[in-house]
């Protein structure tokens, strides 16, 4: 299911709808680097293109995070 969710990044309310599962592996990501939900929007939203929404940047945050911890927990070819 799609959410809405609201943050202030930089002063200013803006909201994003997220689906549930996303939402909660961003949580386990900020968890897992000892950091609020709110800075790592904050730090998602100040890295993302002018030509992406911050709904589709979290998507895609996620998507890299679990893509490098897959890589880092795939034994290497030797």
């Amino acid at each position: 299911m799609i959410r809405k969710h609201s943050a202030t990044l930089h002063g200013h309310r803006t909201s994003f709808s997220l689906e549930d599962p996303f939402w909660l592996e961003l949580k386990t990501i900020a968890a897992a680097r000892a950091m609020p939900i709110a800075q790592l929007i904050v730090e998602i939203d100040d890295a993302r293109g002018g030509d992406s929404n911050l709904s589709s940047a979290l998507r895609v945050y996620v998507l890299d995070w679990i893509k490098s911890k897959a890589e880092r927990s795939t034994p290497g070819d030797a």
